[in-house]
């Protein structure tokens, strides 16, 4: 057996053109949607993140700006910021770039990003109304992963296993997963043999950021395995699983990189647009 390939790339391509379709007509009507990325710093990487949600969001007709603020800013400057663009009618979607400085608290910024404009779902408010089962926006990596699930086919009854409990990926993801009727277990750092037990689950979702942690000896015959790993090793990317050998043993795996990745970047799209939607009263 020889799994077949959850291509992200190709799967963000496909919805991404059906956003541009939606932004069109809403841009018809007088409503551009617009994505806000608040930076602080020069990490290399994280400015090469924030160009690329940039770019995403133009090509498919949205407008996005970048507001580009100095690693010595303070915490005060930033949420002074937010509460800048919380207030502009312009701006429907606004997403904080991680991490920050040192002297910024990330609880007190994502606390400060208005719910109705937080598109990465991270504000408490939004986590509350997930596990309420209220309208809001879900975690774009999770979303992403939900996504690239839907072409495996239903998730019914499934044995799940989610490997690493985070708030932007393992606990919400496990929540949504539920909501189709999967049967989840979350995994961690302090799970008894972990890889050990992994044999047992029809789907496997790991995101820990481990290369290599798991191998195909771990999996069951024809399991979906979606890595979320995103590690640099010697200035490539690695994923948590061992793909060349795991992909003999799989039904369904993702690369790393250009799985879940492209999923992420088009789920803040997705989110972008639902916000300008809702806040000119259009469900």
């Amino acid at each position: 057996m020889t799994a077949e390939l959850l291509n992200g790339r190709e799967i963000a391509k496909d919805y991404r053109a059906g956003l541009a379709s939606e932004v069109e007509k809403l841009k018809e009507n007088g409503i551009t949607p617009n994505l806000t990325v608040v930076i602080a710093g020069n990490d290399g990487a994280s400015l090469s993140y924030v160009r690329s949600k940039n770019k995403a969001a133009e090509k498919i007709g949205m407008t996005s700006d970048i507001v580009h603020l100095g690693e010595d800013v303070t915490e005060a400057e930033v949420l002074e910021v937010l509460d800048r663009l919380n207030n502009d009618d312009n701006v429907n979607g606004i997403l904080v770039q991680v991490p920050l400085p040192e002297q910024v608290s990330e609880d007190k910024v994502l606390e400060a990003i208005a719910p109705h404009k937080d598109v990465d779902g991270f504000s408490p408010v939004n986590i509350g109304r997930l596990y309420t089962g209220q309208r809001t926006f879900v975690p774009c990596t999770p979303l992403g992963i939900m996504e690239l699930l839907k072409h495996t086919g239903s998730l019914e009854g499934k044995d799940v296993a989610v490997i690493g409990r985070s708030h932007i990926v393992g606990q919400p993801v496990a929540k949504l997963l539920t909501d189709q009727n999967a049967t989840v277990t979350l995994m961690h750092s302090r799970t008894k043999d972990m890889v050990g037990k992994l044999s047992a689950y029809d789907v496997i979702i790991s995101a820990v950021g481990s290369p290599g942690l798991i191998k195909a000896e771990h999996l069951k015959d024809g399991a979906v395995v979606i890595d979320v790993g995103n590690t640099m090793v010697d200035g490539k990317l690695s994923g948590d699983v061992d793909f060349d050998a795991a992909k003999e043993k799989a039904s369904w795996i993702t690369p790393v990189p250009g799985g879940v990745g492209p999923l992420t970047i088009t789920m803040v799209l997705n989110n972008t647009l639902l916000a300008a939607k809702w806040h000119n009263g259009i469900e």
